[in-house]
C-alpha cells in the first residue's frame, strides 16, 4: 500500500496563495543537501509533512527540508529484532540445524537470517552487519537477512560451520528432483513467491524518481515498507519438493561465484533476470549490497 502523500506545507501554501491573488510570487527556496539529500532552505515550520529539516546547511535560522527517509511506523534509527526467541528446527538427513539433505549436501531450509557470533543474540535484518561477527542461521518464520554482501554472506555461512552454495547446488536446490522451473513446477503461478511487487520501495519510500535516490538502496525502512520482503516461509506455496522455501522471489540470493552471482530474484524484480530457479542478477560483485540481497547456506552431512 502507497505511503501517504505528505500534507503541503505553509510555504507551499502561500506560493499558491500568492498566485491566485495576483500578488507578488516570493523568490524560490535556495537549494541544500543534508545526509546526502537534496532539499530547499526554509523556514523550520514549513518543513511539513513527512519531511526532515536539518540545521546548518542552510543560512540563517532556515533548515534543509528534505523528503522524508522514514515510512510511516519505521524508525530509520532503530535496530528491529523481529527474530528474537526463534530457534533453528533439527536438520534431516544427516544435515546441521535448519537444513535439510538435498542429494549429496544440505541446504538452509529458508534465507538466511543473522545472529552475533558469540552471544547467539539477533542481528537486525535490516541493517548490513558491516563488521560484526555473525553467523547464519535458518528461522522458520523469521525476517531474512537483506543488505548483505557477498563478502559477508560467506563470512555468516562460514560461522556457522557452512559455506555458501556453489551455483550448481543452488541450481538443484531450486529445481528440485525434477528440474522444474520454478520451485514448485513448471507452471508460473502467480502469487505463490513474493517476486511481483509493483512498486519499486526505493521509488515508495522517498516518493520520486529523482536519480539521488539509488544512492539510499540500503535504507533501513526499505524492507519495513508493507507488503515488502516476506517472512521466511510465509508464501507456503513457494516451497521445492524437498522442502525449501522462497528459493524465488524475496531476497537475491548470494553464491559463491568469485565474480558475484545472485540467483532466484527478488521481492521487486519479477522475472527482469530469467524466469523462477533461471534468474541470475551478475552486474556486482561480492562487497555490493542493497536491500534485496540475502543468502542461503550450503553444507556437507
Amino acid at each position: 500500500m502507497p505511503r501517504p502523500r505528505p500534507a503541503a506545507s505553509p510555504a507551499v501554501l502561500a506560493l499558491a496563495l500568492a498566485a491566485c491573488s495576483g500578488g507578488a510570487s516570493p523568490a524560490p527556496p535556495a537549494p541544500c543537501t543534508a545526509s546526502g539529500i537534496p532539499g530547499t532552505c526554509v523556514e523550520a515550520a514549513a518543513c511539513g509533512g513527512y519531511s526532515t529539516g536539518t540545521s546548518g546547511p542552510c543560512a540563517g535560522a532556515l533548515v534543509c527540508c528534505t523528503p522524508a527517509v522514514a515510512a510511516p511506523g519505521c524508525d530509520p534509527a532503530a535496530h528491529p529484532q523481529p527474530n528474537a526467541g526463534l530457534v533453528e528446527a533439527a536438520g534431516t538427513g544427516g544435515c546441521p540445524a535448519g537444513m535439510a539433505l538435498v542429494d549429496t549436501f544440505c541446504v538452509d531450509r529458508y534465507e538466511a537470517a543473522l545472529v552475533i557470533a558469540g552471544t547467539g543474540d539477533p542481528w537486525s535484518p535490516y541493517w548490513s552487519p558491516g563488521a560484526t561477527a555473525v553467523r547464519a542461521v535458518s528461522l522458520a518464520g523469521a525476517v531474512p537477512q537483506g543488505y548483505a554482501s557477498g563478502t559477508q554472506a560467506a563470512a555468516a555461512c562460514a560461522g556457522a560451520g557452512k559455506r555458501l552454495c556453489t551455483d550448481a547446488e543452488w541450481l538443484r536446490a531450486c529445481r528440485g528432483p525434477a528440474t522444474t522451473v520454478y520451485p514448485y513446477g513448471n507452471d508460473y503461478q502467480a502469487g505463490a513467491c513474493n517476486d511481483t511487487r509493483a512498486a519499486n520501495p526505493v521509488v515508495e519510500l522517498f516518493g520520486t524518481t529523482d536519480p539521488w535516490i539509488w544512492s539510499f538502496t540500503d535504507h533501513p525502512c526499505l524492507n519495513q515498507l508493507p507488503a515488502s520482503l516476506a517472512d521466511a516461509g510465509e508464501r507456503a506455496a513457494c516451497v521445492t519438493a524437498e522442502g525449501l522455501h522462497d528459493l524465488a522471489g524475496n531476497l537475491n540470493e548470494w553464491t559463491s561465484d568469485p565474480a558475484g552471482t545472485m540467483r532466484g530474484g527478488s521481492y521487486v524484480m519479477g522475472a527482469l533476470n530469467g524466469a523462477g530457479c533461471s534468474s541470475a542478477t551478475t552486474a556486482h560483485g561480492v562487497t555490493y549490497y542493497d536491500f534485496s540481497t540475502g543468502f542461503r547456506c550450503c553444507a556437507d552431512p
